[in-house]
């Protein structure tokens, strides 16, 4: 087999292990993934310390707090909304659902009432919104919640999209591993 064949297949290798990230959406329920009276966040992917993963949910999708004033989408409650057509309040179209309630205070996390907040392995908490893109800090199963303090008048949900990148295996690096020494042995053979 050629250096040049081997070069080939490791490239290969490598495009594969980089390729097997995944995206998959969840639902979060105002009412039954709040993040207050020992309620369950809805539970989504397992990470690694390190990895990277990315959320994001349409910003047109709201939920809410109850009915005065507290319809939001996964921002949270940051200022003043208004019904529109097929927004789930159902208000007529211009009525105010929404306003700021300011922020919730949980733990080490201050957030914005109705926001949509993750949290990693029960680590802290952490703002998420309607787009989040880092890294986890620490390895686990990242649950998504509705931010509020109690659940009893929640209504609604969200669709979360949740995408990680792929992490090789440890065998994949110790596969390219050998591929890399191997060229080089076969290169170098070549050479003398």
């Amino acid at each position: 087999m050629s250096a040049c064949n081997l070069r080939s297949i490791v490239a290969a290798a490598a495009l594969v292990a980089a390729s097997a990230a995944g995206a998959a959406d969840f639902t979060v329920s105002a009412k039954d993934n709040c993040a207050c009276d020992n309620a369950t966040g809805a539970a989504t992917v397992s990470l690694l310390a390190g990895q990277s993963f990315s959320v994001s949910v349409n910003p047109s999708q709201l939920w809410a707090a109850g009915d005065e004033l507290r319809w939001s989408n996964a921002d949270g409650l940051v200022g003043d909304r208004y019904a529109t057509l097929n927004d789930g309040s159902g208000q007529p179209v211009g009525t105010q659902i929404g306003m700021s309630f300011g922020n919730l205070t949980q733990g080490s996390l201050a957030a914005p009432y109705g926001a949509l907040v993750g949290q990693i392995g029960g680590g802290d908490f952490f703002l998420v919104g309607t787009s989040y893109t880092g890294q986890a800090a620490s390895a686990g199963l990242l649950k998504l919640y509705y931010w509020d303090a109690g659940s009893a008048d929640n209504i609604g949900s969200i669709t979360a999209s949740v995408n990680v990148s792929a992490v090789p295996e440890p065998g994949t690096y110790a596969l390219m591993a050998g591929g890399l020494a191997l060229v080089g042995f076969l290169a170098r053979r070549r050479r003398a």
